[in-house]
C-alpha cells in the first residue's frame, strides 16, 4: 500500500498551499494505517494458533486496508468534498468491521478463555468507532468537515496505544 505525495509545482510556500489538503488526508490515513498495524501486531501476538477462517478474514481487512490509499488521494485532491469524505468514511467503517470479524475468528479459534478474549473485555473503543463512522459518513452530505472531524476523532481515540494485551501478555 502506498500513500502518495506529490512534489509541488513552485519553489516558494505558496506552491505548497493547493497541497495543504493532500497532506492533511495523507497524515490522517498515515495515522490509522499505524493505529491497524500495531493493534493487528498485538492481536496477533495473543494469537496461538491461525485458522483457515482466521486467515480469511485477515485477508478481509487487508482489502479493506488496501482501500485507504485510493481514499485518500481522492479526499485530499478533492478538498475534503462530499462524496469522497463520505467513501472515506465507508472504507473505514468496513476496516473496522473486518477488524472485529478477525478478532472473533481469532477468539473462536482459541476458546472463550484466550488471551485476546480477555484483553479486549467490553473493548468500548472497539464498539463506539463503527457507530462514528456511520455518523460521520451521514454527516459528510451535510458538513464534509463534521465527518472529517470525527475520523480525527476516532483516531485520537486510538492514537494512544492500547496496551491491554501486553499487560495480559507481560
Amino acid at each position: 500500500m502506498v500513500l502518495e505525495l506529490h512534489v509541488p509545482h513552485g519553489d516558494d510556500f505558496s506552491a505548497l498551499v493547493p497541497l495543504i489538503p493532500v497532506l492533511l488526508s495523507y497524515v490522517l490515513s498515515f495515522v490509522y494505517l499505524g493505529i491497524y498495524w500495531n493493534n493487528h501486531h498485538h492481536m496477533l501476538h495473543a494469537t496461538e494458533k491461525v485458522t483457515g477462517s482466521v486467515l480469511w478474514a485477515n485477508l478481509h481487512l487487508l482489502f479493506w486496508l488496501s482501500l485507504i490509499p485510493f481514499t485518500t488521494g481522492w479526499l485530499g485532491e478533492n478538498h475534503f468534498a462530499t462524496l469522497p469524505a463520505a467513501a472515506y468514511g465507508v472504507v473505514l467503517l468496513m476496516a473496522a468491521i473486518a477488524y472485529w470479524i478477525l478478532q472473533q475468528r481469532i477468539i473462536a479459534s482459541q476458546g472463550e478463555h484466550s488471551v485476546l478474549k480477555q484483553a479486549i473485555g467490553n473493548d468500548w473503543k472497539g464498539k463506539v468507532s463503527p457507530a462514528l463512522y456511520a455518523l460521520a459518513i451521514g454527516l459528510a452530505f451535510v458538513s464534509p468537515w463534521l465527518a472529517i472531524a470525527i475520523y480525527v476523532l476516532v483516531a485520537l481515540i486510538w492514537v494512544v496505544p492500547d496496551r491491554r494485551i501486553e499487560r495480559l501478555l507481560g
